[in-house]
C-alpha cells in the first residue's frame, strides 16, 4: 500500500536496516568530500615537479659531485654517459651547473617573494583595515608601480643598485610587491565586513589584536596561493636579469646566465641552451600548476566540484 506524499516524512524503522552495503556506497560523507578536494591532478603534478626541484637543489650536489666551475673535459661535448648533459664552451659539466642553477633559482625565489610578502602584506593590511585617506594614499602608490612594466622596473632597480644576485632579489621583490598589496587589500576589505570583526571592535580590542587575531588568519588561503604563483614569477625574472647580465654573475652558474652564454653556440652545440631552457620552463610550470591546485582546494567559493571530485546523486 503506497503512502501519500502529504502524510509527512517517512521515518526509518528501528532495528537493523535491510539495505545492503552496496546501497550505502554512494552516501556522501564529510570525510570523503574533504579528501576529494585534495584529488587535484594539476596540483599534484605541480607538487611533484616542485618537490623534485627542491630535492635536486638540496641533494643534487651530493649525488653529482662534479664542481660546476671546474674544467672537466673538452669543450662543447654532446651528452654522454660521463656528462649526461654535455659540457659548455669552457669544458664545464652542464649537469653540475644545472643543479647549481636550481639552488640559485630557489634562493632567489624564496627571498624575493619573502620581501614582497612583508612589504605587500603590510601595505595591503594597513590600506584595507584603516581605509579612507590611508587607503587612497597607499593605493595610489601601488597604482604608480603597476603603471610601469615589471621587467623594465626590475632592470632599472637592479641597474641602479648594481649587477649582482642580492640586488636582483631586492629588485624582483619590489616589483611583485604591488600584486601582494592589491590581493591583501581586497581580502582584508572582505573580512572586515564579517560579524566577528565587528564583535571584536565592540569588545574594545585594539587594532593590532584585530589584525593579528581576526584578519590575518582569514586571509591566509589567498596568500598561500599568491606566494606559490609568484615564486615562478621570481624565478623567471631572475633568469631574465641574469640573461641580461644584471643578476647572478659569472662564473657562478645560473639558468639565465647559461642561456646568455649559449647564444653564441646555438649552431655548434644546441644542447647548451636546451637544458637550461627546459629547466626554467619545467620549474615555472610546476609552480603555476601547484598554485592553481592550491587555489582550487583552498578557495571555498569554487564549490565541491573542484579537484576532480565525483558527485553522484
Amino acid at each position: 500500500m503506497s503512502i501519500p506524499n502529504n502524510e509527512g516524512p517517512i521515518l526509518a524503522p528501528e532495528g537493523p536496516s535491510d539495505l545492503g552495503a552496496g546501497q550505502w556506497a554512494y552516501a556522501p560523507t564529510r570525510k570523503s568530500k574533504s579528501f576529494a578536494k585534495w584529488r587535484n591532478p594539476i596540483g599534484i603534478t605541480g607538487a611533484i615537479i616542485v618537490g623534485f626541484n627542491v630535492f635536486i637543489a638540496i641533494f643534487g650536489p651530493y649525488i653529482w659531485t662534479i664542481d660546476p666551475d671546474e674544467l672537466v673535459a673538452t669543450r662543447l661535448q654532446d651528452p654522454s654517459w660521463a656528462h649526461p648533459m654535455g659540457t659548455d664552451e669552457l669544458g664545464r659539466d652542464t649537469m653540475a651547473r644545472i643543479i647549481h642553477g636550481a639552488q640559485v633559482s630557489l634562493q632567489v625565489g624564496a627571498i624575493s617573494v619573502g620581501i614582497a610578502f612583508v612589504l605587500g602584506v603590510s601595505l595591503g593590511l594597513l590600506s584595507g583595515f584603516f581605509g579612507g585617506k590611508v587607503d587612497s594614499l597607499l593605493m595610489r602608490f601601488v597604482d604608480m608601480m603597476f603603471a610601469l612594466p615589471g621587467l623594465v622596473l626590475a632592470i632599472v632597480i637592479a641597474g641602479l643598485l648594481g649587477p649582482n644576485r642580492r640586488n636582483a632579489m631586492i629588485a624582483i621583490g619590489i616589483v611583485i610587491t604591488p600584486a601582494f598589496a592589491r590581493v591583501v587589500r581586497g581580502s582584508v576589505l572582505e573580512v572586515m565586513g564579517f560579524p566577528f570583526v565587528e564583535s571584536a571592535r565592540a569588545l574594545g580590542a585594539s587594532h593590532k589584536r584585530i589584525m593579528v587575531r581576526n584578519v590575518l588568519p582569514n586571509i591566509a588561503a589567498p596568500l598561500i596561493v599568491l606566494v606559490t604563483v609568484y615564486l615562478s614569477t621570481a624565478i623567471l625574472s631572475e633568469a631574465a636579469l641574469s640573461f641580461l647580465g644584471l643578476g647572478t654573475q659569472p662564473p657562478e652558474a645560473s639558468w639565465g646566465g647559461m642561456l646568455n652564454s649559449a647564444r653564441s653556440y646555438l649552431d655548434a652545440d644546441p644542447w647548451l641552451s636546451i637544458f637550461p631552457g627546459l629547466a626554467i620552463a619545467i620549474v615555472v610550470l610546476g609552480f603555476n600548476f601547484l598554485g592553481d591546485g592550491l587555489r582550487d582546494i583552498l578557495d571555498p567559493r569554487l564549490g565541491p566540484h573542484v579537484g576532480g571530485a565525483d558527485t553522484k546523486k
